[in-house]
């Protein structure tokens, strides 16, 4: 058997569906390998695109997405994607191509140390020297790619291993249960808890798993402990419950700051450093409890009390089973704080100008996407909006990036999105300078003929970087820029433009979009003038007051 068919085979006994990427000279044989194959090429205009893809398949099903790229230039374009899959713990492969290992006519040319580039952003990457080792190459990538905490993982296949022969069987893949937390880290919990006078519950990116929704659920409405979210754990719990209190938008000065500053216990469930900080412990502050499937990385604003360690659906549901709710518990704050925060909101919402409001923007999203649609969104300070504002149903109904927090992965978010849940409306928003990044994508989506909606939040500028210059002091400058005629630009592509006159249509531009197949981009200006007042002045003077 030739080793790139023996590699294919390897792929399907691991369940991949898709693999995202572009193919160069060097992946030829694995290409013809894949001609037979019931694995789906999603042929993308972009390397980035394609990992970006293979990231958010990941996030999204729990299984490993794939991409694949030729050598050099190919294979450095997947370095965005490899770090934001690392940063944001979703499960990917890289298969990148080389040039010959054993006798080569090219000298050097395109070629890099790929599989050292990768080192420092993968939990594993290797080059395959011989065909006989592409069973056990693909095993331990898949396990390191999938096991907690999940990223990204590396194969280079040279040229001349992908045709020649083996005879190697291929490998099993192992059952693997998760270890559970000692029994004596779970009596600390539940005395931690039970002592607390005003605990309060955390819930960050790794409780985003089916069973551990569950079973925080079952905690709350046992306890009636309230809940806040994390950027990306946002919709683990419904946040249409009356016990949210908020997410952590910002790092400080919010309402929900108000909650987290009064709060003697932070119950904190799968948060990671790696996320922008949700709030900043200080010596001597309220006790932190870190419940994770793995020990916490201590940090100058984070070092827990105590380690809960283990699967966190079972130690969740260990807790909840022998946990007493308090009569000394001191939860009635919480209630002012949700109020307060609520009341500001809505009245933002309601402003009717146009360029639109933020705020309104998302009020509007919210009023057209059914409680199980997926928004996807690229980065830019809307998101800051978007994870404040959005009340999140379901989980991964909002996806986010709040790791590496990188421009360009909204739209093929967005498309991952929607192959691995075309029954279900799926809408991306971007800010006009992440979009252009991957915008070519486009072709990929008309191609493959996605139904998705794409929103261009059209300020002219980088918006987020202007706030931050602005924040500081500073006179706007070298953050302007032109942009196309986005109506024209998509229906270039064969897609579908829209343009909106009125903070008023958003919604039932969106829900129109939503009802007529195809790939929709509804052009949107949005005013950010006043992010700097009501960010940075008006919710923290208001809040203060709590």
């Amino acid at each position: 058997m030739k080793a790139s068919d023996l590699m294919v085979k390897a792929l399907e006994a691991e369940g991949v569906e898709y693999i995202f990427g572009i193919p160069g000279e060097e992946n030829l044989d694995l290409l013809e390998s894949l001609r037979g194959s019931n694995i789906k090429l999603i042929l993308t205009r972009h390397e980035q695109g394609a990992g970006f893809m293979a990231a958010t398949y990941g996030r999204l099903t729990g299984k490993v997405g794939v991409c694949l790229s030729t050598l050099g230039p190919g294979a450095t374009n997947l370095v965005t994607p490899a770090a934001y899959a690392q940063l944001g713990a979703m499960p990917i492969l890289m298969i990148t191509g080389q040039k010959p290992i054993k006798t080569s006519k090219q000298g050097r040319f395109q070629v890099i140390d790929v599989v050292d580039m990768m080192r420092p952003i993968t939990k594993y990457t290797t080059q395959v020297v011989s065909g006989d080792r592409i069973p056990s190459v693909v095993r331990e990538a898949f396990r390191l790619a999938s096991e907690e905490r999940p990223g990204a993982t590396h194969i280079e296949l040279p040229e001349d291993i992908a045709a020649e022969d083996t005879s190697a069987p291929l490998l099993t893949p192992s059952t693997v249960r998760r270890p559970i937390a000692e029994y004596k880290a779970i009596s600390g919990a539940i005395e931690m808890i039970e002592q607390a006078k005003s605990p309060v519950l955390l819930i960050g990116a790794a409780a985003n798993r089916k069973l551990t929704a569950k079973m925080l659920g079952q905690f709350i409405d046992k306890t009636g402990i309230p809940f806040i979210t994390t950027q990306m754990g946002k919709g683990v719990i419904d946040e249409s419950h009356h016990l949210f209190m908020g997410n952590t938008a910002l790092s400080s000065g919010d309402f929900v700051h108000r909650a987290i500053e009064r709060a003697d216990l932070i119950i904190n469930v799968g948060h990671d450093v790696v996320e922008k900080p949700p709030f900043f412990m200080h010596v001597g502050g309220q006790k932190v409890m870190h419940i994770n499937f793995e020990t916490a990385a201590v940090d100058p604003v984070y070092f827990p009390q105590l380690e809960v360690v283990g699967d966190i659906a079972n130690s969740i549901w260990q807790i909840k089973e022998s946990i007493k709710p308090q009569t000394h518990w001191k939860l009635k704050f919480y209630e002012d704080v949700n109020e307060a925060y609520t009341k500001h909101r809505c009245a933002a919402e309601q402003d009717d100008r146009f360029p639109i409001l933020p705020e309104r923007l998302v009020k509007e999203v919210r009023e057209a996407m059914p409680k199980d649609g997926i928004v996807t969104l690229d980065n830019g300070v809307y998101k800051i909006w978007f994870a404040r504002n959005y009340p999140a149903n379901f989980p991964n109904t909002l996806l986010l990036d709040n790791a590496l927090a990188t421009m360009g992965a909204g739209l093929p978010s967005a498309m991952a999105a929607k192959l691995v849940h075309p029954d279900k409306p799926v809408i991306t928003v971007c800010g006009d300078g992440g979009f252009m990044m991957n915008s070519q994508e486009i072709e990929t989506a008309v191609r493959l003929k996605l139904h998705i909606v794409i929103l261009i939040l059209r300020d002219d500028a980088y918006g987020m970087i202007k706030w931050k210059q602005s924040n500081m002091g500073f006179d706007n400058y070298g953050l302007d820029y032109q942009n196309p005629d986005f109506v024209k630009y998509v229906e270039s592509y064969g897609g579908i433009g829209w343009r909106v006159s009125s903070a008023s249509e958003v919604s039932e531009q969106i829900k129109a979009c939503l009802a007529q197949p195809g790939v929709h981009l509804i052009d949107i200006p949005i005013d950010y003038s006043l992010n700097d007042e009501t960010l940075n002045k008006t919710i923290r003077e208001l809040s203060a007051k709590l």
